[in-house]
């Protein structure tokens, strides 16, 4: 289980420091796809790693499994706050390609001349309207996407802290019993051996009675 914690961690911290700041700088397609090829693959990696941890948890020796199981729970909050990341990135590279694809439509638009040799511009205002509005439609879903994401990734990670918060209270109480036995053994040590030495000197004294009158 420790060879696969280490293992899921540090794909988590490539993924996170290196992977996602190539594909925010990538400018190429050809760079941005292999890069997100190759963060889907990590994560695809990691999301099997983590179920396989949760089923690792339950042979653990029990002393051991309630911190085997917020580590893991930790790793699981980490991946999904990675993977959020790794959302927002791509709905914003979906939006600049949008957005480069209206400027080149835009610059590529053709002019016409007429008789008298006038340059002019033919705008269909009514269809220009319908598509800057459709444009604007399709953007605000697509934040509308972005932000569902973000909240359920919120969600998500507040349930784990949530259980891992009930997990430490639980450890806390665990700890506070363990330490109130231990007082109470010591204690018990300590009026064992006041009995021990009263019970020895009650022998001693019936002995040197025994002898001086018998």
């Amino acid at each position: 289980m420790e060879v696969l914690y280490h293992q899921t961690n540090r794909l988590l911290q490539e993924i996170s420091h290196t992977d996602l700041n190539r594909l925010e700088r990538s400018h190429s397609p050809e760079e941005y796809s292999e890069v997100e090829s190759s963060v889907v693959q990590k994560l695809d990696t990691v999301h099997s790693i983590c179920n396989r941890l949760d089923i690792l948890i339950n042979k653990e020796p029990p002393a051991r499994r309630m911190n085997a199981k917020y580590r893991v729970d930790q790793l699981k909050y980490d991946f999904q706050h990675i993977l959020n990341s790794f959302r927002v990135l791509q709905q914003r590279r979906q939006i600049r390609e949008l957005e480069q694809k209206e400027r080149d439509a835009l610059l590529s638009r053709k002019f016409t001349t007429n008789d008298q040799e006038e340059t002019s511009i033919f705008l269909d205002h009514e269809l220009q309207h319908h598509d800057k509005l459709r444009d604007a439609n399709r953007n605000v879903d697509e934040l509308l996407g972005v932000g569902a994401s973000i909240l359920q990734g919120i969600r998500d990670q507040g349930n784990t802290l949530k259980g891992a918060h009930k997990r430490v209270l639980n450890l806390v109480n665990t700890l506070g019993l363990s330490n109130t036995v231990m007082r109470m053994i010591e204690r018990r040590s300590t009026q064992d051996k006041y009995i021990l030495i009263a019970g020895m000197v009650i022998v001693l004294l019936c002995l040197y009675f025994a002898l001086r009158y018998l």
